[in-house]
């Protein structure tokens, strides 16, 4: 039987090659994509996390990506919650969008953001001293290969950068927070303050959702939690698309190849079923051949994503794929399932052929 499925894929190596690039693909779109989405939800979780609050405090409704946050929050309201009890530091921050790169800014008050941890590690540089310089961290330094000294155009000014610093500490470029403010429009203003508890977290927590009850108060645990494509339903829309996308072109694809090949093996079938060949012989003879198309689909699938994959790790750093091996096994059985679902008729059609019919046809 496997030497019969064989020479069937070799008699027609332009089909058999076309369709198993059309799986291959399949397997690419899902697993690329979703793994760019987890890998870019993921990045972003731990970099927030890398800043050293235990607490962040956000405007009503605000979006979980800190850089679409509305800067509407009174930059004064530090004070207020420096004095509550358990508050250790408090750390105003304006979150915006380099819209020509797309890299996110943060405008920091140097001193109170360096407390909330260890502080920068500088690699190159120094802090800030005047308005218009710039800290970068050392991912986008590299990858754009940026010194100190250099100039860099951010946000529609530009800005001599100070120092490089070690990447995880929320944003990839950080200037001065009254400068950012004036860029924005925003003077007084900023998207949200990470707060550092002395050390009872939840305790803390509420003491600010007392002082600020219309506004959104959340644990960096409970924030990194909700970081996963799981847990956020705005991305289920974007996922189930990809997921459909990369099921339909399998099972398509499948479909009008083994339609076509039922039609040019009419005579072969004839001489099988006359043989005593089976219904289930010949379903089994179809499917058969599905399955080793679409088993040299999903292998083109996941060599062609690690490889890109492991392209971008070198060339774009600032970009992470996550692959996870549960969205593996998920797209393998997609890929199985879209290809099965499309060679099933095909193959019932040509188990239902009267041999002598099919003996006789031209």
């Amino acid at each position: 039987m496997v030497q019969l499925l064989w020479s069937n894929l070799r008699a027609r190596p332009v089909r058999t090659l076309l369709s198993v690039t059309a799986i291959g693909l399949q397997v690419f779109m899902v697993l690329f994509f979703v793994g760019l989405t987890s890998g870019i939800v993921s990045e972003w979780g731990k970099r927030v996390e890398g800043v050293g609050a235990d607490i962040l405090v956000q405007p009503p409704n605000a979006s979980i990506f800190l850089v679409f946050s509305p800067a509407v929050m009174q930059a004064s309201l530090a004070g207020k919650i420096a004095a509550l009890p358990g508050v250790d530091e408090v750390a105003p921050v304006l979150a915006v969008m380099n819209s020509s790169t797309m890299d996110v800014v943060y405008g920091i008050d140097y001193h109170r953001f360096n407390a909330l941890s260890k502080g920068f590690l500088f690699l190159q540089g120094r802090p800030f001293e005047s308005p218009n310089e710039v800290i970068v961290d050392d991912i986008k330094a590299h990858t754009k290969d940026i010194s100190v000294g250099d100039n860099v155009t951010l946000l529609g000014r530009e800005f001599t950068v100070c120092g490089i610093v070690a990447h995880g500490k929320g944003a990839r470029f950080f200037i001065p927070l009254h400068m950012a403010q004036e860029i924005s429009g925003v003077e007084g203003r900023v998207s949200l303050f990470y707060v550092r508890s002395t050390g009872d977290t939840e305790k803390t927590r509420k003491e600010i959702v007392k002082l600020l009850p219309s506004d959104r108060v959340r644990s960096v645990g409970e924030y990194m939690t909700l970081m996963n494509t799981d847990n956020l339903p705005q991305f289920r829309p974007f996922i189930r698309a990809m997921v459909g996308i990369g099921v339909i072109i399998s099972f398509l694809v499948v479909l009008l190849s083994m339609h076509t090949l039922v039609l040019e093996r009419t005579k072969e079938i004839g001489i099988l079923k006359s043989l005593g060949a089976s219904r289930l012989d010949i379903v089994r003879l179809f499917v058969g051949e599905t399955l080793l198309l679409t088993g040299f689909g999903i292998a083109i699938g996941l060599i062609s994503t690690f490889a890109l994959v492991a392209v971008l790790r070198e060339t774009s750093p600032t970009l992470t794929v996550l692959i996870s091996q549960e969205w593996i096994l998920r797209t393998i059985a997609l890929a199985i399932v879209g290809a099965v679902a499309g060679a099933l008729y095909p193959a019932y059609r040509a188990a239902g052929f009267d041999p002598v019919d099919a003996l006789s046809y031209e």
